[in-house]
């Protein structure tokens, strides 16, 4: 049987992200960059991915990589959830790192494991596996056409774009390509529309497969971010309604607040086991993968949004107000819920993988 504790090494891995970012990036200090308009810590990140080495954790050593798998990333997944770290780790050490895998691409997968680039995997956020992809042309090596809503495209150092029948790599810097924010709901991770004219592309692979894996990567890992999201939220709230007064009486006395807490924790420890069975299934590259992803989606999506809305419902008036951390926790359960592809869409594509009429 799949063994879904972690073992002491994860542990301390888990450990060491943690305590990284409770000295580095506490939630607060997250509330406050957001405010600022500088949407992404670089330091945080180059700590991250260059001195602990996380952006090549699940890079083969061939490649100068940890070695590792996406087991090991779905560990770190759940801690920068529970932080709403502002870095690219899910776009870059994931979703590009497993499309760059499944093309054999050797040199941005050596530097994407000296945590000297980020790679973003041009498609839109809400796209998930078997989703149409963007009609990017290609003429000989030059690329034509726009991506909206690409996740950590402003971050970008590189480029995969799929076009035609190929998967291209483009300098995201280069000539011919334009990167324009826009408005999003999450602040801790912006989205960009990216514009092609004629910009230089390198064909490494057949585009398809490893798109779908790396989207599918992306699906499956996303929840352990939910995951761990939804873990901070009730573990505030709890901490919250022991300390809040109301008629003499710590509010979380009353029942009903003692069930509807209750009902967040059975729905956690549901999901925990849903997303580590879908993190388990990537790193192996089990057949059961899409089933699996899916699955995760379409549990922990409802899951980690309503652990939200139960955060800043509870925590009362300064539940709603813009000092207090909980909407950023809202806002990143929202967009992650479309990410990847929504729950409604992982459950229909669930129907079809395990055979049920629709």
């Amino acid at each position: 049987m799949t063994d879904l504790l972690y073992s002491e090494v994860e542990n301390d891995l888990r450990g060491s992200v943690r305590d990284l970012l409770a000295q580095r990036s506490p939630v607060d200090r997250v509330l406050a960059r957001v405010e600022s308009g500088e949407a992404y810590d670089q330091s945080l990140w180059r700590t991250l991915a260059g001195e602990m080495g996380l952006a090549g954790m699940a890079v083969p050593e061939r490649f100068g990589g940890g070695g590792a798998s996406l087991r090991e990333s779905a560990v770190v997944l759940e801690e920068l959830g529970r932080g709403v770290a502002p870095v690219p780790f899910l776009s870059s050490a994931v979703v590009a790192t497993t499309v760059l895998l499944a093309a054999d691409a050797a040199d941005p997968l050596t530097k994407l494991a000296a945590g000297e680039t980020v790679a973003v995997l041009a498609v839109p956020f809400v796209a998930g596996p078997g989703s149409p992809l963007p009609a990017i042309t290609a003429d000989g090596d030059r690329l034509t056409g726009s991506v909206t809503g690409v996740a950590d495209g402003a971050a970008a150092d590189l480029l995969l774009v799929p076009a035609g029948d190929g998967l291209y790599l483009v300098d995201a810097t280069a000539d011919g390509v334009t990167r324009t924010g826009v408005v999003s709901l999450d602040l801790t991770r912006p989205l960009a529309d990216i514009r092609l004219d004629g910009a230089v592309g390198q064909r490494i692979a057949e585009g398809g497969a490893a798109v779908h894996a790396g989207l599918t990567a992306g699906a499956a890992l996303l929840a352990s971010e939910q995951l761990g999201l939804a873990e901070w939220c009730l573990e505030t709230t709890v901490a919250y309604v022991k300390v809040r007064h109301q008629f003499g009486r710590p509010v979380g006395s009353f029942q009903a607040l003692k069930h509807r807490l209750a009902d967040v924790w059975v729905d956690l420890t549901q999901a925990r086991a849903v997303a580590r069975y879908a993190a388990v299934c990537a790193a192996e590259g089990d057949p059961d993968l899409p089933v699996a992803a899916s699955v995760a989606q379409a549990f922990c999506s409802p899951m980690a949004v309503k652990a939200a809305e139960e955060c800043v419902q509870l925590h009362g008036g300064i539940g709603f107000t813009w000092e207090h951390p909980a909407h950023l926790f809202l806002k990143r359960a929202k967009a992650d819920a479309a990410g990847y592809g929504s729950a409604d869409r992982h459950r229909q594509a669930l129907a079809g993988l395990v055979n049920l009429p629709l």
